[in-house]
């Protein structure tokens, strides 16, 4: 067959390498609506939900068990679930109906009828729901701190720069498992050389995690997944139990967590129950209200190929971010996972996020190059950070970074590769030259940095667990090698998991260790003239503006 030109020529852009299939309900390879979707009913007798989007009680799984003890609202379930879907669609997107009015309705629906009243909402309104239903006023986002090597002055150094930047979250895991003591002081200790008031995590095996929570070094947590079917969480020897069980134990010690989810998760682990990847996320999210866990992370997420290969795929991520915030809970809302070839395609995934603002707008910002993030890679990366905060000057959108000037990256760079130093001395941790600290200062990615002795690393970071070593003797060894303010921010930090304020829906801390939350800095969007307006926010507003690349017309050589 002779070609024709124009054809052979679009075959070849980026966009070709992307994957795409047609719909197939009966797999769960559809995004919204689909064949076998149950039709939205709930019946309560006595103070008992007896029937639940189709199913009488003695036919509940384990998630509408869980669901129908403890997801929503019974008492004002029936009410809810006999109003017109459209109608509380319209609702959502009507300026003139407050927030605190909607969730009163949306915490009583079922995830069908939750399903259905998103399904109405096309992807423009879902922005204009999403400004209007996130939790917190201010928008935020987070970032991913990691490299293919485990390097702990580069992370350090990565970390620094990442909070002045502006990322109030930053997020770790490893290349390898051992690794996660040393990544997760050293990710804390650069992000409180960066900015007093950072929180960080370290993505590791459940267990693992909450034990370097409890030793202080780290302040919160989100990678605790819960599914759509009930096969999938047996597969994991988990229940919604096990998962609220695990919830309860961050809590109890003070450490802020979120739950996962995502569309797609179930199609890729192959126990879809023919339901559609919404229907599904929907009873992911009502699982998170129920355990009474303050947020998710949701949004596609790791699964965001599946989503995104199929029709309506990204409609349905914002869709599902949006039911989040509609119960009331604070949603890190994904762009994170690379999935798409294609650089118009990247932005096309967080555009709705990003001009509407959520809590955290995408859960996972690189703040490496993609090459070292051991997350598999972000929709976004620090070779990004110029266009972004370029689209967040030409729309007067805070996207929850700033630009920075080079000197001031190279000095904060630094100075966190000079504390992980000071740290690793302090704790009897293999050395880190002078020259690893020069190198993670001017360098971009793990090449650029001298090779470790990762077995002795190794070997260390399991002496330090088994010495019982905890955030004291961090702050000790940063008080003692001169990083005086550097300590005093990881005790704060430290103290805050004492008082507990953090443990609120959408919290996150400035610069002050003033905490900010949806219960003291409440979404009050009503329309124009109302909400979070970022030339009002003139400190930020002003930052923002600031990019380094531009001229200055007043002072110009001609």
């Amino acid at each position: 067959m002779k070609r024709q030109k124009r054809f052979e020529k679009l075959e070849k852009r980026p966009v070709h390498l992307d994957g795409f299939v047609k719909e197939w309900d009966d797999e769960g390879l559809v995004a919204m609506e689909g064949k076998n979707d149950p039709k939205p009913s709930v019946k309560v007798e006595n103070g008992v939900v007896t029937e639940l989007d189709g199913k009488k009680k003695a036919d509940f799984d384990l998630i509408d068990k869980y669901i129908a003890e403890y997801g929503f609202n019974i008492d004002k379930a029936e009410e809810v679930m006999a109003m017109d879907s459209t109608k509380i669609a319209k609702m959502l997107v009507d300026p003139n109906v407050s927030r605190s009015e909607i969730v009163k309705l949306t915490t009583a629906m079922t995830p069908a009828k939750a399903e259905e009243v998103i399904s109405k909402l096309n992807f423009g309104e879902m922005i204009m729901a999403v400004q209007k239903m996130r939790p917190r006023r201010t928008p935020a986002t987070q970032c991913h701190i990691t490299n293919t090597r485990d390097n702990p002055v580069e992370i350090a150094a990565d970390a620094a720069e990442a909070s002045l930047r502006g990322f109030p979250e930053q997020e770790t895991t490893t290349a390898i498992a051992r690794y996660a003591p040393l990544n997760a002081i050293s990710i804390m200790v650069g992000s409180q050389t960066g900015r007093p008031g950072v929180i960080t995590q370290c993505s590791v095996e459940e267990s693992e995690e909450l034990s370097l929570g409890m030793r202080g070094f780290t302040a919160y947590a989100e990678t605790i997944s819960v599914y759509g079917t009930d096969r999938v969480f047996t597969d994991g020897d988990d229940t919604p139990w096990s998962k609220g069980f695990l919830a309860s134990c961050y809590a109890s010690r003070g450490l802020k967590m979120r739950f996962t989810s995502g569309a797609g998760s179930e199609v890729m682990m192959g126990y879809t129950e023919g339901k559609s990847m919404l229907y599904l996320e929907a009873r992911c999210i009502f699982i998170t209200k129920g355990s009474g866990v303050q947020g998710l992370q949701n949004g596609g997420v790791s699964c965001i190929g599946i989503p995104g290969a199929v029709p309506s795929g990204l409609r349905e991520v914002l869709g599902e971010n949006l039911l989040c915030m509609m119960i009331d809970v604070e949603c890190a809302s994904g762009c994170d996972q690379a999935f798409s070839h294609s650089d118009i395609r990247r932005t096309e995934r967080m555009i709705g996020q990003f001009i509407a603002g959520t809590d955290y707008i995408s859960s996972g910002y690189a703040a490496e190059e993609n090459r070292d993030n051991t997350f598999a890679g972000s929709n976004m990366d620090v070779l990004d950070y110029d266009d972004y905060c370029s689209m967040e000057r030409d729309l007067s959108i805070n996207g929850g970074i700033v630009p920075i000037h080079e000197e001031d990256a190279i000095k904060i760079r630094n100075k966190g590769a000079k504390a992980i130093q000071a740290v690793f001395d302090g704790l009897g941790l293999p050395k880190i030259t002078d020259e690893e600290v020069e190198a993670a200062t001017y360098g971009s990615n793990s090449d650029d940095m001298p090779k470790r002795d990762m077995v002795q690393d190794m070997k260390a970071a399991q002496d330090l667990m088994d010495r019982g070593t905890t955030i004291s003797d961090v702050i000790k060894a940063l008080y003692d090698h001169d990083f005086k303010d550097v300590a005093e921010a990881v005790l704060k930090l430290a103290q805050q998991k004492v008082c507990g304020d953090y443990l609120q829906t959408s919290a996150i801390f400035d610069g002050d260790w003033n905490c900010i939350s949806a219960v003291n800095d409440t979404n009050d969007y009503m329309g124009p003239g109302t909400g979070y307006r970022l030339w009002e926010d003139k400190p930020q507003w002003d930052k923002i503006k600031d990019i380094p690349w531009a001229m200055d017309p007043q002072h110009m050589d001609f």
